[in-house]
């Protein structure tokens, strides 16, 4: 199996990078793949999760082994998938979707994507203890502000992400559909891009399909 990667980053997509070594182009799926923006032409690690299926092999990648360990705890949870986890990780940092399963904070949980309210109980159920046993507790535990991908009072990604998710969800788009259009708007309009753009943007895809 495939621990991580070290080359070059040749490509940024929407949802993927592409990583060259010693010739040979990997296309790696992520959560976050602008992460790897502005890192062409250098050497660079990308942690990997290889997910071999009878019909597929892909890889996921991560910038940090933090990343890389909290996705191999998500898809151990039943109903959740790769997709999904992916899904997740692009609406929150790492700290803070622990911080919400330790908490208990199913409201949190529910505001990313992919993550309904029957999604986050299993979240709940099978990975609070899990996440203790593996030392993720300390000073996330009661962070709320930590555990609220609203933080900072909305502003940032977290919170540009849950409006622009809000604001397609009450034009009749489906979870699903916004799980998927949402990262690749996010790669399209940058890490700093606000809830307006990131809406347009998801839009535009949304209604092409």
């Amino acid at each position: 199996m495939i621990d991580y990667l070290r080359g070059r980053v040749s490509r940024v997509a929407h949802d993927h990078v592409v990583v060259e070594v010693n010739g040979i182009g990997y296309r790696v799926f992520c959560a976050n793949p602008g992460d790897f923006r502005g890192r062409d032409g250098e050497e660079t690690i990308v942690y990997i999760h290889h997910h071999v299926r009878e019909d597929a092999i892909q890889l996921f990648g991560f910038a940090t082994r933090e990343e890389q360990s909290l996705f191999r705890l998500l898809i151990e949870v039943s109903g959740i998938g790769p997709r999904i986890a992916l899904g997740a990780l692009s609406g929150t940092r790492p700290e803070a979707l622990v911080s919400a399963i330790l908490n208990d904070d199913v409201q949190s949980l529910t505001r990313l994507p992919g993550i309904g309210r029957k999604t986050a109980q299993r979240l709940l159920l099978e990975l609070k203890d899990k996440l203790k046993d593996e030392g993720w507790t300390g000073a996330w535990t009661h962070d709320r502000a930590a555990a609220d991908p609203a933080a900072d009072a909305g502003t940032g990604r977290a919170g540009a992400l849950r409006e622009a998710k809000e604001a397609l969800l009450s034009l009749g788009f489906t979870e699903a559909e916004i799980a998927s259009a949402l990262p690749a708007a996010q790669a399209e309009t940058g890490e700093d891009a606000g809830a307006e753009a990131l809406t347009k943007a998801a839009l535009k895809r949304l209604v092409r399909r």
